[in-house]
């Protein structure tokens, strides 16, 4: 019970740091009329998010890449697009040194090193009918609040940790918020820490070493350190192994994430994705995904445009809470940015949240 009461105090505490960080920074148009009004709105950028002081010459550089994202920003939200854009954090960062920093985690890299996915002998949601019109794991209980991995090329762990934490809730009823560090330590041999990985080879991890550790025990340090066992502790969540779902199939995947949140990759590399602030994505991407996330429901919205709830891991400030809705259904079979074509989930029997170790 003590570790489930810590964990309601640290969700409390998440909430109200999200309530902080989502207060969004605004602009006039007056503002981008002139230089001075340029350099005032960098000033107030800089003070809202406590942006580190620098030398008088990278200020210069940074207001210069500020200016031509401001640009892109104010042009984006005129052209009446189902999503909006903000000046969030990256505001002073090319497009370039977000790539490296926060999308440059290189899923396909891994997946060309580890081959191609095997086909399914068994795709547990293969029947499965009747499926409701939306789903939202969030308000079922089995989703933390948005984390953020930092510049640390660790999705691949906040993407798996997403999904063990939804399965462990849904089937135990107790939602505990996983150790993303003790992927990053510890899963050595087929995942890179900071330098990337896949989910796939994590959910096995888990699996063949015991459980994942709780956040408590193993807290994020936004680098790869030396594996713990110390800070593992005894308290640990299992699963079973995993499952892929069926690649280039759309509805295949709606099947899953309708029982459970379902591990992705997407191409998360676009200028758009950048400032993504609110609705639903329709914006340019390709299918050559780089960054790990995780699908936590669908739904639709009133004028009839189909989305995924994809929940991301760039903090809370990020978008509509640290989550992005991304338009469902298209065309391509990879689904936009290509979001069906690394899904996977882990299995879980049993009914116990955390195992203890004697």
């Amino acid at each position: 019970m003590e570790i489930i009461n810590k964990f309601i105090i640290s969700v409390s505490l998440s909430l109200v740091l999200i309530l902080r960080a989502t207060e969004s920074f605004d602009y006039h148009e007056k503002e981008l009329e002139s230089e001075e009004g340029l350099k005032g709105m960098y000033d107030r950028w800089r003070a809202h998010h406590n942006m580190a002081e620098v030398s008088h010459e990278e200020k210069a550089q940074r207001f210069n890449v500020f200016k031509a994202n401001v640009q892109h920003v104010h042009k984006s939200n005129k052209m009446n697009k189902a999503y909006t854009l903000k000046l969030n954090k990256f505001a002073a960062m090319t497009n370039h040194e977000f790539r490296n920093s926060y999308a440059g985690s290189k899923i396909s890299h891994y997946r060309a090193l580890q081959g191609p996915r095997k086909v399914n002998s068994t795709f547990m949601y293969q029947d499965a009918a009747n499926l409701p019109p939306s789903v939202d794991w969030r308000t079922q209980n089995a989703v933390t609040p948005a984390k953020n991995q930092g510049k640390c090329g660790s999705c691949w762990a906040f993407s798996t940790v997403v999904a063990v934490e939804g399965i462990n809730a849904i089937r135990t009823g107790e939602l505990v918020s996983l150790s993303e560090q003790h992927l990053i330590d510890c899963n050595r041999l087929s995942n890179n820490g900071c330098d990337g990985g896949l989910m796939e080879p994590a959910f096995l991890f888990i699996k063949n070493h015991g459980g994942l550790a709780t956040e408590l025990n193993y807290p994020y340090t936004c680098k790869k350190g030396i594996c713990d066992q110390a800070k593992i502790g005894n308290q640990v969540v299992t699963v079973d192994g995993f499952e892929d779902v069926p690649q280039g199939d759309e509805d295949a995947l709606l099947k899953a994430v309708a029982h459970q949140p379902v591990s992705i990759a997407m191409d998360a590399n676009g200028h758009d994705v950048q400032f993504y602030s609110q609705g639903v994505f329709t914006g340019r991407c390709t299918t050559d995904v780089n960054h790990g996330v995780a699908i936590v429901g669908y739904g639709e919205t009133p004028e009839g445009m189909k989305y995924w709830i994809v929940k991301n891991s760039w903090g809370p400030e990020w978008g509509e809470d640290g989550f992005i809705r991304i338009q469902r259904g298209v065309l391509d079979k990879a689904g936009l940015c290509g979001v069906a074509i690394e899904p996977s989930y882990p299995l879980k029997n049993s009914n116990l949240s955390i195992r203890t170790e004697l």
